[in-house]
């Protein structure tokens, strides 16, 4: 059974910086493609990084690109998200999935997810 963890969410000051982590067990790690999704209040699940296999490959939506960045370490299992110049409109759960097939934008590519994490920014 594939499980996905995440960790090292919390409340920041707008600004800040913030890195949370996901480590997954159960699978082949390093045949996932990884990504972050977001679901603030009241709104839909959204895209926020992925990382392909290796690490090749990367891509970010216009609302966080050159703030964040993900990246993957294969040895530990893990993916990890770090957040540079905190919005308060970047508050919301963040969730890291897998995927089997090629790096996606679509939740409906992903096979494994976390629980998810709150990360609140506050102005």
């Amino acid at each position: 059974q594939v499980r996905l963890v995440e960790s090292g969410g919390g409340s920041v000051q707008a600004g800040d910086s913030l890195s949370v982590s996901c480590v997954v067990s159960g699978g082949t790690f390093k045949t996932y493609s990884m990504a972050w999704f977001r679901q603030a209040p009241g709104k839909e699940r959204e895209f926020v990084a992925v990382i392909g296999r290796l690490g090749v490959h990367t891509n970010y939506p216009d609302p966080v690109k050159g703030r964040f960045t993900i990246s993957r370490d294969d040895a530990k299992n893990t993916v990890y998200l770090q957040m540079n110049s905190l919005k308060p409109e970047d508050t919301a759960v963040y969730y890291c999935a897998a995927s089997s097939t090629i790096p996606s934008v679509l939740e409906r590519h992903y096979d494994y997810w976390g629980q998810g994490i709150q990360v609140t920014v506050s102005s």
